[in-house]
């Protein structure tokens, strides 16, 4: 049955909904990275909350003109609306008071939300308002999406992804040096304002979907994954779209098996999945990559602090220590060191002494400041400049390092 999803053989409205999921989720992937960069995350948590009332406002008043209070772009622009509203009182309550900004997300979010709850609470008690299903843009669903509703998220994501990509390199110059971008003729607040809006066409394309709550998690958990996996901010932006759109996808697919599961909730977890994997296992950044240069670091120590120990013929206590050198073959079973761990512990007891000569010496200062007790001293100077350290501590001329 997943496979049928997956491939998308479950129907028309299931691959429909499926691409439209995935078109919102690399549309979310990218624009939630210029909000990541910006470190600008929680406002989209106040947009997201913000679009509850205009939902509950535009079925109200378009039940009073007599239509169909489930018009999803009539409902989609209703909670742009509020979502606009409520982004401009964030921006003036932190530019006008002495709130900062946290504060104000807090104050917009938790009073538009109570707001938007008692609309919904009122809409039950009318007979129109009953099989609305306005609950669903809490936590998103697809049942008994309409080709209609599936065709406006699916053209509203691409036409958000679209702008996204057309407007990236202000935005990116922006999010990481704002005095620069400035200087190279940039309006910041102009650019903050387009970057917030385009947050906004997400949030806005994606209630019906993901819901309005979980939408921050689809615009923040990709490009945090993405970040595990590059340092360049070109290939985060393409990456975090991808792991988007493949969350989206997936997870529609899975909800399209289980049609009593919110799909908004699954799409998340579909993108913590990714984000846990990449946690554990990215090359650069990753709890396993981590531990095992923390090994290699551990090994690297003991190995030389055992040469050391051979070198002064001094006793070796550190079970760990031994085993490394008989590993490498400079020790016997019985810890008598071999001819190469003879060499091996003259080597770095020469090196010691280069070390402590080298740092002493003014004019190699910055070189001196590389030292870590494990570095090679031949990988900071030039064969000469170790040939003039050796002529200070009296080494034989021609010494081999």
């Amino acid at each position: 049955m997943l496979l049928d999803a997956l491939t998308l053989q479950l129907g028309y409205n299931a691959t429909l909904v499926a691409i439209g999921a995935a078109l919102l989720g690399v549309a979310a992937g990218v624009t939630g990275t210029f909000l990541f960069l910006r470190k600008r995350a929680l406002v989209s948590d106040a947009i997201s909350h913000a679009t509850l009332p205009g939902v509950g406002l535009a079925f109200i008043l378009m039940v009073l003109l007599g239509g169909d209070g489930r018009w999803l772009p009539g409902l989609l622009a209703g909670s742009a609306l509020t979502a606009l509203l409520g982004l401009w009182l964030v921006q003036w309550l932190s530019r006008a008071t002495r709130l900062g900004e946290d504060a104000a997300i807090g104050a917009v979010l938790s009073v538009f939300f109570g707001f938007g709850i008692v609309l919904l609470t009122v809409i039950q008690t009318i007979p129109a308002g009953r099989a609305a299903g306005l609950e669903s843009f809490l936590l998103g669903s697809t049942a008994g999406m309409l080709y209609s509703d599936a065709v406006v998220i699916a053209v509203g994501g691409l036409i958000t992804l679209g702008l996204v990509i057309l407007l990236r390199r202000p935005m990116i110059l922006v999010a990481f040096d704002p005095g620069f971008a400035e200087t190279t003729g940039i309006d910041t607040r102009r650019t903050d304002l387009l970057m917030m809006t385009l947050v906004l066409a997400v949030t806005v394309v994606g209630l019906k979907i993901v819901g309005l709550i979980l939408i921050v998690a689809l615009l923040i958990i990709p490009p945090v994954t993405a970040r595990f996996w590059s340092d360049r901010s070109d290939h985060v932006v393409m990456i975090a779209g991808g792991l988007g759109g493949m969350a989206g996808y997936v997870g529609a697919a899975i909800s399209a098996t289980a049609p009593d599961l919110p799909t908004g909730p699954i799409i998340v977890l579909v993108a913590f999945a990714g984000f846990a994997a990449s946690l554990m296992l990215s090359p650069g950044r990753g709890v396993l990559s981590s531990f095992l240069r923390h090994r290699r670091f551990q090994a690297a120590v003991h190995m030389r602090q055992g040469l050391l120990a051979l070198a002064q013929e001094q006793p070796i206590y550190e079970p760990l220590t031994l085993r490394l050198l008989r590993r490498a073959g400079l020790v016997r079973a019985d810890g008598v060191p071999t001819d190469g761990g003879r060499a091996r512990a003259a080597k770095a007891l020469r090196d010691e002494r280069r070390w402590t000569v080298l740092r002493s010496m003014e004019a190699h200062e910055v070189a001196a400041s590389l030292y870590d007790g494990l570095r090679e001293i031949e990988t900071v100077l030039t064969p000469d400049q170790v040939a003039e350290i050796d002529r200070r501590i009296g080494l034989p001329k021609g010494v081999k390092p």
